[in-house]
């Protein structure tokens, strides 16, 4: 059985902290009792059953082993309670004492929630090509992970309506040409046979690529990939010249001056592209050449493979000035710079891009800035791009050994397998988690497990700035910033950093014993530091860095699946959560750099009020610029921006109570509701705490009650909620899932709901009555002094 460790270490790693938060996966045979193997079987073949209608796991085997750890028993039957016959304070405490009860009981020991982390559905499939061309794949994987590997990549097939043997860019998403050709790759790499799998997968897969027109069609990340395996060619690809890291750092195209994430993708795609790397041919590879492609090998036109893309996978296809650019380089630029003397520049780049990557790895701790270094999708991609870059270096070198020990914090598994995450984000949850529970009049009773989240918070602040001259590097000051995930990947967010000083503040001052939660006055001050640093003129944040380039740079965007990813873009979201923590910030040290916060501040709303991104997006946008600007005093009496986005979210409000909007917001960027008008019991929660903090309760708290009545409803007999739709977006089409939101926004807005509506209406001389169910908006309309319940 699959066992979950927290916060271990292991040979060939380093940590600035102990290793917390980190989690990794061990199968030992003799971990479990019969009948908790025989749950986990069972969870297995329920998730294999519903994995059309079900596209999300709940993370049975992770929880179920945490919650045994705090003596918790969860309900894997996952039965909801049903609706209560009246909500009055009484039933709202019971149902937020249960899901504290529960969500305490799955917190680890160092005081983080592990969960997984599912978005593009073909990270894993670049871990196994990694590891296959490094003749790494059997000293780092066991039999006991192929197998787990090759049930989560045949569970994620067939998953879409067409039931057409492709697998999509994500879970919800229809059949695409780059997860279908690397998934189906990844399967040969593991030992399955061209017609093997479940109900002939591997047949039914191969049709699916050549139905589309073979992998030539694939997108360019895509072709890297496949270029590095030795099933296509690398004149087949688009220029990804590595001289471009020679330029002066005043060139708009400087890769120094690119979004972070891109930035760690591209350049080390620019050494593999400048080395035209290729593995070893074996025979597997020269199999694989004949079944990912409609024609012989031999006799493909790579020149013009260059230009093709699926059209399932063209979001965002070349533009011309991009084609005759690329065009240019193909035929003049690449010959002319691979030519003696003009090659000794590319010898040159190429060193220079391993000295930068050697950087990278050692201040990340080799987990690099997330996967795809790993991949440009996310976390994994970037650690798999730097893991190969620093092999062709140096097949034998410690710095190769210390990317494999990194390989398993990257692995999850749960009852659909064992995946690669594009990363985990525990930091972020643990902040969200904190402000959640404290939102609760019920908050005092699970003092242990906030004590538990502040140490995670304290411990996981980074305590330096990168080595050396950092800004030759590319690197902001991290010095008091918190990274998205462990403080050892080093990289600092704007609004993580944000959000786990707002945490820090509140639990000093909103509970009795808030003494016990207080940190060294200098870790505040550099927090302060660090978001100060990362304003841009507009008054907007973004994520990890300054924007150092302008917007018209995105017309070079060479991935046609993912858009707004060449320029650090500002989000309303990145900027309320620093407003937000600078005014907590500024209540507790008034004096401290006082004139440079106000003008932050005062820069920051008028970036609200004038301009939603990484979650479902309309929804979570509006909950976030609410809460920015209610943080700088303004209400829906005073502020247009404030009224206009309550009607806004009171003319989404579905019948049943709640709100449903589809990640397909972010790739339209229209609002659009999830098939079917269904509700989210996420989206229900970030929309119920936007109109709480807009005054909703006191001008009409219907919408709310009916809101209420809609997540309580949806518990489970063990507090749990139950795990919905993608919530989270980046690059507008790449739908993300954070587990932990199920029960971090349910009970969040639960309790400030609890706080609002009851507690407001007993302290007032309001005619109080109990909401039964069948109360409907006709009589909730009416004034507060006929709806306040009890």
């Amino acid at each position: 059985m699959w066992k979950l460790k927290i916060a271990e270490g292991g040979p060939w790693l380093k940590s600035g902290n102990g290793h917390v938060g980190r989690e990794t996966w061990e199968f030992d045979p003799n971990f479990g009792t019969s009948e908790e193997r025989e749950e986990v079987e069972a969870a297995r073949i329920e998730f294999q059953k519903n994995r059309i209608r079900t596209r999300h796991t709940s993370d049975v085997l992770a929880r179920m082993q945490l919650a045994k750890a705090n003596n918790f028993s969860i309900d894997l039957q996952k039965e909801k309670d049903g609706n209560p016959t009246n909500i009055d304070t009484a039933t709202v405490s019971d149902i937020l004492k249960k899901a504290l009860s529960y969500f305490s009981a799955i917190q680890a020991h160092d005081g983080h929630w592990p969960g997984d982390f599912p978005g593009p559905l073909f990270t894993t499939a670049t871990m196994i090509i990694v590891l296959y061309v490094t003749e790494s794949l059997s000293i780092t994987l066991s039999s006991e992970h192929y197998k787990e590997i090759c049930r989560y990549l045949y569970n994620r097939q067939f998953v879409n309506q067409n039931m057409d043997g492709g697998w999509g860019l994500h879970a919800e998403g229809e059949s695409s040409m780059l997860s279908t050709a690397l998934n189906y790759t990844a399967l040969r790499l593991l030992g399955e046979n061209v017609d093997y799998g479940p109900d002939m997968s591997m047949h039914k897969a191969r049709k699916w690529i050549h139905d589309h027109g073979g992998a030539t069609m694939i997108p360019i990340l895509g072709k890297v990939w496949l270029s590095v395996l030795g099933v296509f060619e690398w004149s087949g690809v688009n220029p990804i010249p590595p001289e471009l890291f020679l330029l002066p750092s005043f060139v708009p195209i400087q890769p120094g001056r690119l979004w972070s994430h891109f930035r760690m993708a591209f350049i080390p795609m620019s050494y593999l592209y400048g080395k035209k790397f290729v593995g070893p041919i074996t025979r597997l590879v020269i199999s694989l050449r004949e079944e990912l492609h409609i024609h012989p090998y031999k006799k493909i036109d790579w020149k013009e493979a260059r230009k093709l893309c699926a059209k399932e996978d063209a979001y965002n296809p070349h533009m011309w000035l991009q084609e005759c650019l690329s065009d240019c380089l193909y035929s003049f630029g690449e010959p002319f710079l691979t030519r003696w003397p003009i090659s000794y520049m590319r010898k040159r780049a190429l060193q220079q891009i391993a000295e930068f990557l050697k950087y990278e790895d050692e201040n990340s701790q080799y987990i690099c800035i997330g996967a795809a270094q790993k991949h440009v999708s996310g976390h994994y991609f970037e650690q798999a791009l730097s893991m190969l870059c620093c092999w062709i270096e140096n097949p034998n070198s410690d710095a190769f050994k210390r990317h494999l020990a990194r390989v398993a914090d990257f692995l999850w598994v749960g009852e659909d397998g064992m995946k690669v995450r594009v990363c985990a984000g525990q930091l972020w949850d643990v902040a969200f988690a904190v402000q959640a529970i404290l939102a609760c009049s019920i908050a005092e009773e699970f003092g242990s497990t906030l004590k538990k989240a502040h140490g995670f918070i304290k411990t996981s602040q980074i305590m330096d700035n990168p080595s050396g001259d950092f800004s030759r590097k590319y690197r902001h000051i991290s010095k008091g910033g918190w990274a998205f995930q462990v403080a050892d990947q080093g990289w600092q967010v704007s609004d993580c950093t944000a959000e786990a000083l707002k945490a820090l503040l509140l639990l000093s001052k909103c509970l009795s014993d808030g003494a016990d939660y207080q940190m060294e006055t200098c870790c505040y001050f550099d927090a302060v530091n660090v978001l100060l640093s990362l304003q841009n003129p507009n008054g907007g944040y973004g994520t990890w860095e300054l924007a150092r380039t302008n917007p018209w740079m995105e017309i070079f965007n060479m991935t046609e699946i993912y858009a707004d990813i060449i320029v650090e873009h500002q989000y309303v979201e990145c900027t309320s959560s620093v407003i937000q923590a600078l005014a907590l910030f500024r209540e507790k040290y008034p004096g401290h750099r006082r004139d440079e916060i106000d003008q932050c501040i005062k820069k920051a709303t008028e970036f609200i009020e004038k301009f939603g991104s990484w979650g479902i997006c309309f929804t979570y946008g509006t909950w976030f610029a609410i809460e920015g600007l209610s943080a700088v005093g303004q209400c829906y009496d005073d502020s247009t921006c404030i009224r206009k986005a309550c009607k806004f979210l009171l003319s989404k409000q579905l019948t049943n109570g709640g709100w449903g909007e589809s990640h397909l917001s972010s790739r339209t960027k229209a609002y659009t509701n999830l098939d079917g008008e269904k509700s989210h019991i996420v989206n229900t929660a970030w929309a119920m705490l936007a109109l709480m903090k807009a005054g909703q309760v006191e001008r009409d708290p219907a919408p709310l009650h009916k809101a209420a009545r809609l997540i309580i409803s949806m518990q489970l007999s063990d507090g749990d909620f139950p795990q919905e739709e993608m919530i989270g977006s980046f690059l507008k089409n790449g739908p993300l899932c954070y587990m932990a939101y199920r029960n971090i926004f349910p009970i969040w807005a639960l309790g400030e709901y609890q706080k609002l509506v009851f507690q407001n209406y007993q302290t007032s001389s309001i005619k109080k009555t109990n909401i039964a169910p069948s109360a409907g908006n006709a009589a909730l309309k009416n004034s507060a002094s006929t709806t306040a319940p009890t």
